[in-house]
C-alpha cells in the first residue's frame, strides 16, 4: 500500500553526482541498447563501427547519471510505484566518441495530485566536460503512483508539452525493437529490475518486463534522425516527449511526424498492440 510522499525527506535527498569516462565501446553498446542496426534496410554502421563512429545524441541521457536513483532508500521513494512520465533533452554540443564528463542531478519541483493520486517529481541533470563546458541538459519527470496527499502544489511549473497537430502526419517511420533490448540497454547503467526480472515487473503491475523509457526515447530519436535529417545524428539538438504506455521488448514502434520547419512534432505507437506509447513529442533538427 502506497503512502503520501515524505516531501521533506525527498527535498533533503541529494542525487549523487556521477563522472563517466566513456569510449567507443560504450557508445556502441548504447546504440545497440536503443535498437541500432535492427532494420536491415537502414545503414546504421556509423553508430556501431568504431572506425568512423558517430555518437547518438540521446546517449547524453545515460552519461553523468547514477542510474535509477529513486531506488536509493535514502530518497524515501517506493521505486516499484515510480513511472517515467516525461523526458526532455537539450544538447549544446555533439558528444565526442570518447571523453570524460561530469553530471549533476538536482530535484527541482514536486507536485501533489491529491490523496490516493500521484505525486510528480521533476529533476534536472546538467552534463559538462571536466573543464566545465556545458554539453547537455536533461529534465525528467517521475510519476509516483499513490504518493499524493502531502499538501504540495497541484501542478509542476512551466509550459506543458503541447499536443500534436490535428492534421495528418507528414512522415512516418517504423523501427523494430529486440526481445533482448532491455537486457542490452541495462549495460548503459539503468539496472532497475523492472526491465529484466519477471517478479519485479509483476510487483509493479506488468505481466512481463518492460523496455526502459529512455531506450524507447532512443529508438524515437533514431526515427527522427533518419526520417528528417538523412541519418545525421548531429542534426538533433532537442527532443522532448511524454510517455503514455509501456513498450515491451520486441514491439515494433511506428513514429508519425509533423514538420514545422526545423522543429518537428511526433507521436509513437506500438504497432502490434495499437497503443500510443509516446505523445506530445517535440524535437529540433537542423540541416
Amino acid at each position: 500500500m502506497t503512502r503520501p510522499l515524505d516531501l521533506d525527506r525527498l527535498l533533503a535527498y541529494k542525487v549523487p553526482d556521477a563522472r563517466d569516462d566513456y569510449d567507443p565501446r560504450d557508445a556502441i553498446i548504447y546504440a545497440l541498447g536503443v535498437g541500432a542496426g535492427l532494420r536491415p534496410d537502414i545503414d546504421e554502421s556509423r553508430f556501431l563501427f568504431e572506425r568512423y563512429l558517430e555518437v547518438l545524441p540521446t546517449m547524453a541521457l545515460v552519461l553523468g547519471t547514477p542510474g535509477f536513483w529513486p531506488m536509493d532508500p535514502q530518497s524515501g521513494l517506493d521505486w516499484l510505484n515510480i513511472l517515467h512520465g516525461e523526458q526532455r533533452l537539450r544538447l549544446y554540443q555533439p558528444l565526442d566518441p570518447a571523453g570524460m564528463v561530469h553530471g549533476e542531478t538536482r530535484i527541482t519541483n514536486v507536485a501533489d495530485k491529491g490523496p490516493g493520486k500521484a505525486a510528480l517529481i521533476r529533476a534536472t541533470k546538467t552534463l559538462r566536460t571536466l573543464g566545465g563546458t556545458l554539453i547537455a541538459e536533461a529534465t525528467e519527470t517521475w510519476v509516483a503512483r499513490g504518493a499524493g496527499g502531502f499538501g504540495g502544489e497541484r501542478d509542476l511549473p512551466g509550459e506543458a508539452l503541447p499536443p500534436v497537430p490535428q492534421r495528418s502526419p507528414d512522415l512516418a517511420i517504423t523501427l523494430p525493437t529486440s526481445v533482448v533490448q532491455a537486457a542490452t540497454y541495462r549495460l548503459s547503467g539503468d539496472r532497475n529490475p523492472l526491465h529484466i526480472d519477471s517478479q519485479a515487473a509483476q510487483q509493479a503491475g506488468y505481466d512481463r518486463p518492460i523496455l526502459h523509457g529512455l531506450s524507447t526515447m532512443g529508438v524515437i530519436a533514431r526515427a527522427l534522425i533518419h526520417a528528417c535529417a538523412g541519418g545525421e545524428a548531429r542534426a538533433l539538438s532537442e527532443i522532448a516527449l511524454r510517455f503514455t504506455a509501456p513498450v515491451f521488448p520486441g514491439d515494433t514502434l511506428a513514429t508519425h511526424i509533423w514538420q514545422e520547419g526545423e522543429r518537428v512534432r511526433f507521436r509513437t505507437s506500438a504497432n502490434e498492440r495499437g497503443v500510443v506509447v509516446a505523445d506530445n513529442g517535440d524535437a529540433l533538427l537542423a540541416g
